[in-house]
């Protein structure tokens, strides 16, 4: 298996097994065994930790219409009572204007809430650069695959190149002697 392996890295990737990164010797591995090298990424059996999971739902609603549109209720209704019905209702507003109470609630959400997504975030890196070398992979195996298909079908056509040459050959020979039996005798001299 590992001369197969050192062959295919000397004939596909001109260079030697022990020079290759881990990853292109395991990839010459896999073609040497004919094994198959892509993987459905999302079918992984290892589950997110709570702390994970629940990271990615704070995000995925962070980051929604949902979020956004209930974000602006809360702030109108807040505005709105502290500016409009507490003043009129002739009670004192729990946050007047310049609402120094609602910028703290604000501050505590984003200090939060920005640490949560940024884990999700790096979360989904992960999970990207895990693809971008499953991809890498994949490419490169398609790629070393071609070019051994492109070796075999040069080889194909210099062998039928070779032997057309060769019948070709004997066609010419054979011809020669054709020629050479059909020629008329030169005339015996006279006299």
């Amino acid at each position: 298996m590992d001369e197969a392996v050192r062959h295919l890295a000397e004939r596909l990737l001109r260079a030697g097994v022990d020079e290759l990164p881990e990853r292109e010797r395991r990839v010459l591995h896999r073609i040497a065994r004919r094994s198959i090298v892509s993987r459905d990424l999302s079918l992984r059996t290892d589950r997110p930790a709570f702390g994970e999971r629940l990271a990615d739902r704070v995000a995925r609603f962070g980051g929604s219409w949902t979020f956004i549109l209930a974000f602006a209720g809360v702030l109108l209704l807040w505005t709105g009572l502290n500016s409009v019905l507490l003043p009129w209702a002739a009670s004192a507003p729990f946050d007047p204007y310049p609402y120094i109470f609602l910028n703290l609630v604000l501050s505590m959400l984003a200090a939060l809430q920005a640490p949560i997504i940024m884990m999700s975030q790096n979360r989904q890196a992960m999970k990207d650069r895990e693809a971008a070398a499953h991809d890498y992979e994949v490419n490169l195996k398609a790629e070393l695959e071609i070019m051994g298909l492109h070796e075999k079908l040069d080889g194909l056509r210099q062998e039928q190149l070779t032997r057309m040459l060769a019948r070709q050959e004997e066609q010419i020979r054979l011809l020669g002697l054709l020629l050479a039996e059909r020629r008329p005798e030169p005339p015996a001299p006279c006299g």
